[in-house]
């Protein structure tokens, strides 16, 4: 039940435990840093923000949202997810929230890991314009020590990209791995609770020199329509 499931990550989040294995027998297991976003009782210090248009088109025609609402109905009872929302008319539209952490090893490159639940309602199987609504929405999480923002890309026809590497829809990039999509079995237009991960394929990001990284998670679409995703649950390990 997805009751069960976020009153296991409070009690996570309350204890944040930063594991570390005891050497005492010389072994080489590495500590570990789990991080765990429910957002029941707020954003959790979450930003939103969105890239991948022209800088000239009116932001108000992407119809950009990004806020902490309930799930959907049907979804969960009176449980709160982070809320984000964009048409895409750019054929190329990244939806995305980052956090700051802070408090690790300065200079430090960590393996992390994320296990993400949202609520989806585009069936895998289903045809839009440019791709599926379901299959051809990535999601995609990493990080830098850089803070991940919208910048005018110099040069090329003045769109609005991010200043570090995500890779362009199914790929991924230096900062940021593909999840999988969004899509969710069957034919029908309901939401459900989905959940990735990229605990087979940990991305390395390295902190700055007071210790701080920016953690960032979202989709890259190559749908030409309107996605709205709700995100339930964001747990993070960082192995290192």
């Amino acid at each position: 039940m997805k009751t069960t499931a976020k009153l296991f990550l409070c009690c996570a989040l309350a204890v944040l435990s930063f594991g570390c294995n005891d050497d005492d027998d010389g072994g080489t297991a590495m500590p570990t840093e789990s991080l765990s976003y429910t957002f029941e009782e707020s954003a959790e210090g979450w930003a939103g923000g969105f890239s991948d248009y022209p800088k000239d088109w009116e932001e108000s025609r992407f119809e950009f949202e990004f806020d902490r609402e309930a799930l959907p109905p049907g979804v969960g009872e009176n449980s709160m997810a982070m809320k984000l929302s964009g048409r895409n008319i750019s054929d190329d539209l990244f939806m995305f929230m980052k956090k700051q952490v802070t408090g690790l090893k300065p200079n430090h490159t960590y393996q992390v890991t994320f296990q993400i639940e949202l609520a989806s309602q585009y069936p895998e199987q289903s045809v839009g314009i440019g791709g599926s609504p379901g299959a051809s929405v990535y999601l995609k999480a990493g990080g830098s020590a850089t803070e991940p923002i919208p910048i005018e890309e110099q040069g090329v026809g003045n769109n609005i990209r991010m200043n570090i590497d995500k890779g362009g829809q199914s790929q991924g990039g230096e900062d940021m791995v593909v999840l999988g999509n969004v899509g969710i079995a069957g034919n029908t237009f309901e939401y459900r609770l989905i959940n990735r991960d990229n605990l087979q394929n940990p991305i390395e990001i390295t902190t700055d020199g007071s210790g701080s990284l920016w953690l960032i998670v979202g989709t890259d679409s190559g749908f030409e329509g309107t996605t709205t995703l709700y995100y339930n649950t964001i747990e993070v390990n960082l192995e290192g």
